[in-house]
């Protein structure tokens, strides 16, 4: 979950204004983007597994997991160009040190259902620093429209990428399934094949990463803010259970996220908690896509009062901007909703329980890295009960997490802010 907000004269609640990345270098965004993709090498015979977890390079009639495809070049910025950008969006720049080069990586990977399918990812590397390079894995928040991903949004970069790969280390910033330049809708929220795909991101970023003349060291460290950082701690937890030998995870510093979507989310969308606006965005959001997954229901009017219900599915298959998608939308969740998905909303049971219930247990885990929780008193998005939620779930598998609180900001300003301490807790133990 992330809207970006900022409030404006006239409009009813909070608008958000997503610009993922303030990147204004205009003249050296269009030389590179004209420059052709670098191709990954053609198909190879087909390989053990072990081979194809060494190399992570396999092709076949269907790819294997990571298999990189292409390396498109995207915008490289001088240090002052990073600083300019990062301070012009309110993000402190005390740990910029390099400039960077930015790529769009696409690669395969799996749907939910376990078919072969391709994915893209933003791959930024620092230009300058050491040959090796320690990851900055980041998961970005709720995306709703597939020209802004972190590898095709605005000038195709994001600010948290922008900021850790300037401190010296590589970034993977996945786009997760049906965004970028992947096919598809997006699965909003299933948080298992965002993890899939992220995984299998850090795979195709390692061999792209070699073909740049650079090598990663293998060391993982996780972030990601609002839904990103439900699945950065879903990434943790299958990185700390092996889930391929090449990467080691050395911390988790997530920003905010939905991780008791049962206990604390859905709650403070009905006592007010969660402002209106976002309520109505991220449960149709959310409604629609894990219909697709999970069919919890077979008409949209069972669920969506009219108008609403005759726009609904189609305003959120990742076409549409997030400002079309809000003005399609109804104000409030009581005039979004049937009277009885709301009492379902408030009290899940069924379907609904079981999906809500599989998307809760991504800090149900035993970290033995550091754990760092942003979180942010003013949060109306993702309020601070669910880093309460995680850390006493860490806690009861004997985990201690130190949280982060970045007092009366809005959601975004808790982004802002956390990038910031994660970039100069970094330059001290990354």
């Amino acid at each position: 979950m992330s809207r970006h907000h900022t409030s404006t004269a006239g409009t009813a609640g909070p608008i958000r204004a997503r610009r993922r990345t303030t990147v204004t270098a205009a003249a050296v965004l269009l030389a590179v983007c004209a420059t052709p993709a670098l191709a990954a090498p053609g198909p190879a015979p087909q390989r053990a597994a072990d081979a194809t977890a060494a190399t992570g390079t396999t092709t076949a009639a269907h790819a294997g997991r990571g298999t990189l495809h292409s390396i498109t070049p995207l915008p490289r910025l001088s240090r002052d160009e990073v600083s300019r950008t990062l301070a012009d969006a309110g993000v402190d720049v005390s740990a910029v040190r390099h400039g960077v080069a930015s790529y769009r990586l696409d690669y395969a990977t799996r749907t939910p259902t376990g078919r072969p399918t391709t994915a893209s990812a933003l791959l930024v590397l620092p230009e300058g620093g050491g040959h090796r390079l320690t990851t900055v894995a980041e998961m970005h928040g709720t995306t709703v429209y597939r020209e802004d991903a972190p590898s095709t949004g605005d000038n195709a970069t994001d600010l948290g990428a922008l900021l850790y790969g300037s401190g010296g280390r590589a970034v993977v910033a996945p786009d997760y399934l049906g965004l970028g330049t992947g096919p598809g809708t997006h699965p909003y929220m299933d948080t298992a094949s965002s993890v899939t795909a992220s995984i299998d991101a850090l795979r195709a970023a390692r061999t792209a990463t070699a073909r740049l003349g650079r090598a990663l060291t293998g060391d993982v460290h996780v972030t990601g803010f609002s839904q990103g950082g439900q699945v950065a701690m879903a990434v943790g937890k299958e990185l700390a259970r092996g889930a391929d030998r090449h990467f080691r995870l050395r911390s988790l510093t997530p920003v905010s996220g939905p991780y008791d979507i049962g206990g604390q989310e859905l709650p403070a969308i009905f006592d007010g908690r969660v402002d209106q606006v976002s309520a109505v965005f991220y449960l149709s959001y959310f409604l629609t896509a894990q219909n697709k997954l999970h069919h919890l229901y077979g008409d949209p009017r069972e669920v969506f009062r009219q108008p609403y219900a005759d726009r609904v599915e189609e305003l959120l298959n990742n076409d549409h901007t997030e400002e079309e998608v809000a003005r399609g939308l109804a104000p409030t969740v009581q005039e979004l909703l049937t009277d009885e998905w709301i009492e379902r909303l408030k009290h899940p049971t069924g379907k609904l329980a079981d999906v809500v219930a599989r998307n809760d247990t991504t800090c149900d885990w035993r970290p033995r890295v550091p754990v760092r929780l942003h979180t942010a008193a003013g949060d109306r998005d993702v309020p601070i009960g669910n880093t309460t939620s995680c850390v006493a779930a860490l806690a009861e598998h004997g985990a201690r997490a130190e949280v982060i609180d970045h007092g009366q900001v809005p959601h975004f300003g808790a982004y802002r802010a956390a990038i910031a301490d994660n970039a100069r807790w970094l330059a001290r133990h990354g």
